[in-house]
């Protein structure tokens, strides 16, 4: 889930996605006078622009909150539960795809309502208990509304993918409003993350077409990857003798 170019909404994605709008929006645009439509334009594409960094600074938001749990946590207890954390912002191409996989109505009040992992975010933890820890935490504090959550850890996809997934809503205070975003938290061990890798690369590289004996390989995995996690859970138990909370 890294940072790519999501973040450049005026850059080539952007551009293919804002001459899309643009064909839908046309007469609108034009409205009575074309001659004001260079000026109606750029006002899409700053509304556009306005549209996308609303998520990224709902992504700031949640990554303020997680990065001082993790602080606390190296400081003042003999562990943290969150090794790793990564973010991503849909780019305006991949919004658009959503859009029309969905059958999303092709504005952007619909999108805000409708698709809620424009804003991404990853916590890779070392333990299954550490990544439910960390949901927990993260939904008890006062301005986090928790929207959803998805446990495909005690209930894996059919594929053997495994994760906590929570869809949260929070405030993102800018210089004249209050704006509310959802952002898409994954939580999952590195066992996880490292399947979860390894299956997406390979269904990108066949184009979702994966041969059978290694969709034989990847259920396998998945449940070694499973195995692996209880064993280091007991382990971790058996050094501590106690709850280490």
């Amino acid at each position: 889930m890294d940072v790519g170019a999501a973040h450049d909404p005026e850059g080539a994605g952007g551009e293919r996605a804002l001459a899309e709008i643009v064909a839908r929006r046309a007469p609108d645009l034009l409205g009575q006078d074309p001659a004001t439509f260079g000026e109606r334009l750029r006002a899409l594409q700053r509304e556009l622009t306005r549209f996308l960094l609303h998520y990224q600074f709902g992504i700031d938001e949640v990554l303020t909150k997680v990065n001082i749990l993790r602080e606390e946590f190296v400081h003042t207890h003999d562990h943290s539960p969150i090794e790793h954390v990564s973010s991503r912002l849909k780019s305006m191409d991949s919004l658009l795809d959503k859009v029309r996989r969905t059958g999303c109505e092709p504005t952007l009040p619909a999108i805000r309502e409708r698709i809620r992992d424009v804003a991404g975010i990853r916590i890779t933890c070392s333990f299954v208990s550490d990544a439910y820890w960390v949901v927990d935490m993260l939904a008890r504090q006062p301005d986090v509304e928790v929207v959803e959550i998805k446990d495909y850890i005690a209930h894996p996809k059919p594929n053997g993918y495994r994760s906590l997934h929570m869809i949260v809503r929070i405030p993102v205070f800018l210089s004249d409003r209050t704006e509310h975003v959802h952002v898409e938290l994954q939580v999952r061990t590195i066992a996880m993350d490292f399947w979860a890798s390894v299956e997406h690369q390979l269904y990108y590289k066949y184009d979702r077409e994966v041969p059978a004996h290694l969709v034989a390989e990847l259920d396998d995995a998945a449940r070694v990857a499973s195995e692996l996690d209880a064993r280091m859970g007991r382990l971790r138990d058996e050094l501590r003798g106690t709850d280490p909370r």
